[in-house]
């Protein structure tokens, strides 16, 4: 009969000791074993993570920025849409129709301004509370 599958195992060197007949040493043969894989599992675990992470974190700011940039021009329209032109700036001309002076009206900047602040910061935090999804091939690119 053939083997369908075989592959090499790993065996952990036995440790010998002289006294053999310690019931205990058993017992501290499988504790040592299990140690070691567990420092293996950790230090793997943390190989990977350490890999991950800053692709993580590239790729999570990227996502935030953007949505941000989305929020804050929509959020921009909607509040200018209530505003006009003549509301914000007024023109001073001459006697021959030059204009000389074009004046802010500062009070209704400052009410647009608050009010864009206001509507993108509430956006964020509806949108705050949405999951990012990432795929699993923007992993290879780096």
């Amino acid at each position: 009969m053939s083997k369908i599958y075989s592959r090499p195992r790993i065996r952990v060197p036995k440790i010998f000791v002289t006294d053999i007949e310690d019931r205990n040493f058993r017992n501290k043969q499988k504790i040592v074993k299990i140690f070691i894989m567990m420092v293996i599992a950790f230090s793997t675990v943390k190989l990977v993570l350490d890999a991950i992470l800053p692709v993580f974190d590239t790729l999570c700011s990227d996502k935030a920025k953007g949505i941000a940039t989305i929020i804050s021009n929509e959020q921009a329209t909607v509040v200018m849409r209530e505003h006009k032109y003549e509301e914000l700036f007024s023109l001073e001309k001459d006697n021959d129709g030059n204009i000389i002076m074009i004046k802010s009206n500062v009070s209704a900047i400052n009410e647009i301004i608050s009010d864009v602040a206001v509507k993108i910061q509430n956006e964020i935090d509806n949108k705050g509370k949405d999951n990012i999804e990432i795929a699993m091939r923007y992993f290879y690119r780096f």
